[in-house]
């Protein structure tokens, strides 16, 4: 790949290894994890950082993985709490609106910087990712970043071609290995106190939006009888399935978008696009165009590529939430590296 499609393209600062006082901290490991800590990070997950190892093996970390387990298991409750039009459309528009969160924001803001915004908007959107169950902000892009200069080689955190398709799809999550938060590569996002916050006590939010769903249904139970719905099945449905659906759908990027699908650049791994998957992720399934050049805010590089996560952007860019976003030059889209 050509050496103006870097892949991470930070416009502004491309300080990858910039720490920020002492939150760079947990980036330097001294010994092993006891598994009381791990039992603390499901509420505080910065704990014991200053213990993490960073050099464990890539395995998973059974205490860690039990919440993940759990919330799997308690979806298995549709079949006790029955189902609504009314839970099940809930479910799917936390569904959507989640998802934007993470591939607007996780991904094109956070990760790689593709447009800029106000930073109450910045909180806003982060806020809403964290609702998603998928950690902190600081967390999932300085991986990211990881990912984008290591692809589908030996120290790429999630590569079928790697570990396999079930650790790059969710079992690396689990991995003690990668626990700690890449600090220092996301650096340019970490000197915000609200974010590190947000990045410690990753479970606030998504304990917040479970009983909040339990009392949207309660609510709807009481004043809203003939929508057919309560408080544990909105609960079930609004929030659990939502979010398993969620994280599942995240993880296919992960995993069957570098084994399904097509590749129209040649980019050094195996990163490929697909339609179903651009459906299912609001336009993330057009994954080859954007390892190719990730610094473009749009990711469906031609008008046929349905990516609803780019119309979304330009629609808050036009009401001036957001700004300088940044599309593909044509030049580049049709660049020596393009196969097809």
């Amino acid at each position: 790949m050509s050496s103006d499609l870097h892949p991470l393209t930070l416009p502004e600062t491309g300080e990858l290894s910039n720490p920020v006082g002492e939150v760079s901290k947990p980036e330097v490991p001294t010994k092993g994890t006891a598994p009381w800590i791990s039992v603390m990070r499901w509420f505080d997950s910065w704990a014991g950082l200053e213990e993490a190892r960073t050099d464990a093996p890539a395995t998973v970390d059974w205490v860690r993985a039990i919440p993940l387990i759990t919330v799997h298991l308690i979806c298995l409750g549709v079949f006790i709490v029955g189902w609504s039009w009314t839970a099940v459309g809930v479910a799917a528009a936390f569904y959507f609106v989640r998802m934007f969160a993470i591939t607007g924001w996780y991904h094109r803001y956070f990760s790689h910087r593709t447009f800029k915004t106000s930073r109450a908007c910045q909180f806003a959107f982060a806020l809403l990712g964290a609702s998603c169950a998928q950690r902190g902000p600081l967390w999932w892009a300085g991986h990211h970043r990881h990912h984008h200069i290591y692809s589908d080689k030996p120290e790429d955190v999630h590569s079928v071609r790697q570990g396999g398709f079930l650790w790059a799809h969710i079992g690396w999550i689990t991995s003690e290995k990668f626990f700690p938060p890449r600090l220092k590569s996301i650096g340019d996002f970490a000197k915000f106190p609200e974010l590190r916050f947000l990045d410690r006590f990753d479970t606030l939010v998504p304990i917040i939006c479970g009983f909040g769903m339990f009392g949207l249904g309660k609510l709807l139970e009481t004043y809203a009888p003939g929508l057919g719905t309560n408080g544990p099945q909105m609960l079930i449905w609004g929030f659990f399935v939502s979010t398993v659906a969620l994280l599942h759908g995240t993880c296919t990027i992960n995993s069957l978008s570098h084994v399904y699908g097509t590749q129209r650049y040649k980019t050094g791994d195996d990163s490929k696009n697909n339609f179903i998957l651009a459906l299912i992720t609001l336009g993330e399934g057009w994954h080859n165009n954007h390892h190719y050049y990730a610094a473009s805010t749009r990711q469906g590089f031609y008008w046929w590529e349905i990516d609803i996560t780019y119309y979304m952007l330009r629609a808050m860019q036009a009401v001036g939430l957001i700004w300088d976003v940044r599309d593909v030059p044509v030049h580049v889209r049709e660049g020596k590296n393009k196969i097809r």
